[in-house]
């Protein structure tokens, strides 16, 4: 019968010497093939990486975007990609973003504004609808103020959206200005005119109660109790004379006209309250010297001042003269 062949399998440490060195140098060439591997793997992830940021930069700065959110899903494929020695630099990219975000968030104050100013003054623009939507480009803001929490590649994109919706919503603002602007000139002109008829119907209704109070007092002096106390009054005013002087004045002018104001002497022409000879004279204190009592009694009163010095004075000199 055939013979079984036994394989006998010897324990490492009991192998030759020759055999354990052999084993031990096969372990040492593996270990470097590995190591080997993972560098060449290692490359060739940096390598991909690196041109996936080229071709992305290519993208982002070839397909201008307006879009509402910044996943990578939502940009447009670019038509041509920029070359990397033209692309931009990441101070660049940051101080454009910088500079994106200022303008934007200046664009919303400027909408709130422009918004505030409407609502306060209540006028009705000629642009009718005075709204000024924000809310695109309020979202751009909060993309860019979130942008170091993206993927780099992304923020040229979010700045250029940025500024497309900080350009729309400041035409808008421009326009609703525009249009305010308008409405405050035509309330601000309306209300000078209303000013100004208001001013206008003051000053007549001031005019109308002047003359009747003019034509009362006219009526009043016009009479000879109110030739009397105007006399009185004026005299004490204006030359200091006193009742008693006023007596003697009463007597003189009672004599002369009785204190008519329309009173004329058919013999001479001495004409008025105190009979002036010719009565033209009294035109030099009024041009109504001849309706007026007021203005005879203050020519008499100065013809008196100047021709005797006071009133007592003219009468003795008509009681000795009968005239004066």
């Amino acid at each position: 019968m055939p013979t079984r062949r036994r394989d006998i399998v010897l324990d490492p440490d009991e192998r030759a010497p020759d055999e354990r060195s052999l084993l031990l140098r096969s372990d040492i060439k593996l270990t470097h093939v590995n190591r080997a591997r993972r560098t060449l793997v290692t490359a060739a992830t940096c390598a991909g990486l690196a041109f996936g940021m080229v071709a992305t930069t290519g993208l982002a700065m070839a397909a201008p975007v307006s879009l509402p959110d910044a996943s990578a899903s939502s940009f447009s494929a670019p038509g041509t990609s920029v070359p990397l020695s033209t692309a931009p630099t990441l101070d660049a990219v940051s101080t454009g973003a910088t500079t994106a975000l200022d303008q934007a968030q200046a664009a919303l104050s400027r909408a709130s504004s422009v918004q505030a100013d409407v609502a306060a003054t209540g006028l009705p623009l000629s642009i009718g609808d005075a709204s000024v939507d924000t809310g695109a480009l309020q979202d751009a803001v909060d993309r860019l103020n979130s942008r170091d929490l993206l993927p780099v590649l992304l923020v040229p994109a979010l700045s250029q959206n940025a500024e497309a919706e900080t350009d729309r919503v400041s035409a808008r603002v421009s326009e609703v200005q525009g249009s305010l602007d308008e409405a405050k000139a035509a309330k601000a002109a309306a209300d000078a005119a209303a000013e100004a008829q208001r001013q206008a119907e003051a000053a007549a209704a001031a005019e109308a109660q002047r003359q009747a109070e003019a034509a009362a007092a006219l009526a009043r002096v016009n009479t000879p109790d109110g030739a009397k106390a105007y006399a009185s009054q004026l005299m004490a005013e204006k030359y200091g004379w006193g009742s008693d002087q006023f007596s003697c004045l009463s007597s003189l002018w009672t004599k002369e006209s009785g204190w008519n104001y329309q009173a004329y002497n058919n013999d001479g022409g001495a004409t008025g309250i105190p009979q002036a000879l010719p009565g033209s004279k009294m035109a030099s204190f009024g041009s109504d010297w001849q309706t007026n009592a007021a203005t005879q009694i203050a020519w008499g009163l100065d013809y008196i001042s100047r021709g005797y010095g006071t009133p007592c004075s003219a009468w003795g000199h008509s009681q000795a003269m009968n005239w004066y």
